[in-house]
């Protein structure tokens, strides 16, 4: 006979594992496909935080707009090379991504980055792998 206490036990991990993998969100769910951006400017700050880092970039035209751009997890990031020292506030980017499916930009705009450039030429893809975001060259791993 199975005791109440194994079943609770079994259930709460169960509930908490299906929270976690729920929290973690599909490309579709969150950016547009169909809306391609590409942001040009400083970086403000980098948050290096689980389940993605976050890049947040100043743009350099007259509207001096903040993107909060999404990459990958930190640890993929410093993999790929990006790192805290190539990241400091004021760095000159640009970023090719995808806006949020929301589009509002108050206080700041979202999107999805796919691959970050440097004043040197260096180009190095940011994204997220299989999560579901377009096939557009930017991952390394993409079938071609």
């Amino acid at each position: 006979m199975i005791r109440p206490t194994t079943v609770y036990t079994v259930l709460a991990v169960a509930l908490g594992a299906s929270s976690i993998a729920y929290a973690h969100h599909a490309f579709s769910a969150e950016f547009d496909a169909n809306a391609p951006i590409k942001i040009s400017g400083k970086v403000v700050k980098v948050d290096w935080i689980n389940p993605h880092a976050w890049i947040h970039v100043k743009t350099d035209d007259e509207k001096a707009v903040v993107w909060e751009l999404e990459a990958g997890t930190p640890n993929t990031l410093i993999r790929r090379g990006l790192n805290k020292k190539l990241l400091l506030p004021g760095t000159e980017v640009t970023v090719r991504g995808y806006q949020s499916k929301d589009a509002l930009c108050d206080p700041s705009c979202k999107g999805s980055g796919r691959d970050i450039t440097f004043p040197d030429g260096r180009n190095l893809f940011m994204g997220s792998s299989g999560t579901g975001a377009p096939e557009d060259g930017a991952d390394p791993r993409e079938r071609r």
